[in-house]
């Protein structure tokens, strides 16, 4: 017995922003710097036997470059398309990919830049899921939806959104991040959408669960960004929706 991942991806840049400084990992595809928006859906289909990484990255920095830090977090995520289905794996990528995002502000001046990081990385037991900031993780099931990611928000006066407390591109020397990991398995039915705040800023909770409960991956992906959009799009877009469908490999795992 093993599971379909059935995928789909789309990352644009608002109605407001001048450029998109979202980046994704998406089955081994990210954006390249400068690259047009994933305006959109793109998906496919992959297997629970070979691992597979999908993750969102939201830039910070305005005009400090928020979308190389995001481009260096998807670049460095390539490295664990072969790696191990385990925590230890992906907060030894937190650390390596802050270092270059700092090391990459240190050599050009730029005085601060950094970038949210939202992933799940599917192997043939489970999850390992891994985040810093407040870019999210959602899981439909049992048709209920649940943030199974956690925000690194800090305390902000009523009516003000949240400051992040953590990101990737903090120096060590301020700061040693502690990015969230949590393991878990996955089950029929399961869906999952990984986003940055482009979206939840701009549509409701209820409104994401009803997409997935209602729509297909490429459908629930493009109606999303479409709500955001139309409720202003005050910022970057970026959203990953998956589904998982068990597949019986042979006549033995009926019984």
């Amino acid at each position: 017995m093993y599971y379909e991942i059935t995928y789909s991806c789309m990352s644009v840049t608002g109605n407001v922003r001048k450029m998109n400084q979202d980046n994704f990992i998406c089955n081994g595809v990210y954006l390249q710097l400068n690259q047009p928006d994933m305006n959109v859906p793109v998906g496919g289909t992959v297997t629970s036997e070979t691992p597979t990484l999908f993750g969102v990255f939201d830039g910070m920095g305005g005009e400090e470059c928020g979308e190389v830090a995001s481009l260096i977090a998807a670049q460095e995520a390539m490295t664990l398309m072969q790696d191990k289905n385990d925590a230890v794996s992906l907060s030894e990528y937190c650390f390596r990919a802050n270092d270059k995002i700092c090391d990459y502000a240190n050599s050009h001046s730029v005085s601060s830049m950094g970038t949210t990081a939202a992933m799940m990385l599917f192997g043939a037991k489970g999850i390992t899921l891994c985040n810093i900031g407040d870019s999210k993780i959602f899981r439909f099931a049992d048709n209920g939806l649940e943030q199974i990611s956690q925000d690194h928000v800090a305390m902000a006066p009523f009516g003000r959104k949240p400051p992040l407390s953590q990101n990737l591109g903090i120096p060590p020397q301020i700061m040693v991040i502690e990015p969230y990991l949590s393991q878990g398995e996955y089950n029929d039915g399961d869906r999952f959408l990984i986003c940055s705040d482009g979206l939840t800023d701009m549509v409701s909770n209820e409104e994401i669960q009803e997409m997935l409960q209602w729509y297909s991956t490429d459908e629930a992906v493009a109606n999303l960004v479409g709500l955001a959009l139309e409720n202003g799009g005050r910022d970057n877009i970026s959203i990953i929706a998956i589904d998982i469908k068990q597949i019986r490999s042979n006549l033995l795992d009926i019984f």
